[in-house]
């Protein structure tokens, strides 16, 4: 995302949600910041109980099994508080970032990563992420790669964005973003 904002792709994260994705007027994330996304502070209803059958997030799990449109999922959530005043963990909150760094880029979640990060730490293998029936990657938690290959992003970010004398990563957004 801090890439994406650094080549002008994003504006701001000031922005709010619908103003990437026209979509999602009328959902929970109508008029939501970005930011407030970024900071799962989004105010999106949404139940993360996983042991409970009808809960937010089982109803997605099985609708992804079914090959169903996260984005259509997405845009069903209603706001439950005000953007901005509860930090909660609302797994979609990660998959409309997702959907805004598509529509930003023009490009997949799988071609972007491998272009701005992946070839650029040198991974030593193809990263998988899983997608959706529509070809959607699960941005909140559908990525698969090797150890090592995940030990070097996490060496990026501890070099605050910087690998091996190239800042890839602002060093700006990378603390920021773990503020």
């Amino acid at each position: 995302f801090g890439i994406a904002i650094e080549e002008g792709d994003i504006k701001s994260i000031d922005q709010t949600v619908d103003a990437y994705l026209p979509e999602l007027k009328g959902s929970g994330y109508d008029g939501v910041k970005i930011k407030d996304v970024l900071q799962m502070s989004s105010g999106v209803k949404f139940n993360e109980d996983y042991s409970d059958l009808d809960s937010d997030i089982n109803r997605y799990f099985k609708g992804f099994i079914l090959g169903d449109s996260q984005d259509v999922f997405t845009s069903s959530l209603v706001n439950e508080i005000p953007p901005g005043t509860f930090n909660r963990y609302v797994s979609i909150d990660t998959h409309v970032l997702g959907m805004i760094l598509v529509k930003a880029t023009g490009k997949s979640l799988t071609d972007y990563l491998h272009e701005k990060i992946w070839k650029p730490i040198g991974a030593e293998y193809n990263a998988f992420w899983l997608a959706d029936g529509k070809g959607m990657e699960m941005a909140n938690g559908g990525l698969n790669a090797t150890l090592r290959d995940f030990a070097k992003f996490g060496r990026l970010y501890k070099n605050k964005g910087n690998w091996d004398g190239k800042q890839i990563v602002s060093k700006a957004w990378i603390e920021a973003s773990t503020f």
